[in-house]
């Protein structure tokens, strides 16, 4: 795993947002068992109190939960897995739109620019087969 970590914002927020992208893209399956917070921490290259305050807060939301004596495993609620990358989605969303506008698109021009976006794509997808 790649930990693309900088001081631009709090670490402990990235490492979040880090395992929450690895559930929802399949990295960690419902069920898997996570390493130790030291294991993380290592591969991190951060504090282990880094490590455990991002864990703990990912326990709070219910994403990961912790069985006493054998560690922490990600949930095995694919409803709450689908709605976290749902709502990462539209937060995506929202930021293009956004950055769209600080370009000086009105939301119709950008819908109509990423339209012609997925056509092109799309385009290239057929004639590669891909």
């Amino acid at each position: 795993m790649s930990w693309d970590l900088n001081s631009d914002r709090p670490i402990f927020i990235q490492i979040i947002e880090k395992i929450q992208m690895d559930i929802i893209s399949g990295q960690y399956c419902p069920g898997d068992k996570l390493p130790s917070v030291r294991e993380l921490a290592g591969e991190a290259s951060v504090n282990p109190n880094t490590m455990q305050k991002a864990l703990s807060e990912l326990e709070r939301t219910g994403l990961v939960y912790s069985q006493r004596t054998s560690g922490r495993y990600i949930t095995e609620d694919a409803a709450m897995i689908g709605k976290l990358k749902e709502q990462l989605a539209e937060g995506i969303i929202s930021d293009f739109f956004l950055n769209m506008e600080k370009l000086g698109f009105q939301r119709e021009v950008a819908f109509s620019l990423l339209a012609k976006s997925i056509e092109i794509k799309g385009g290239q997808e057929d004639d590669t087969g891909m």
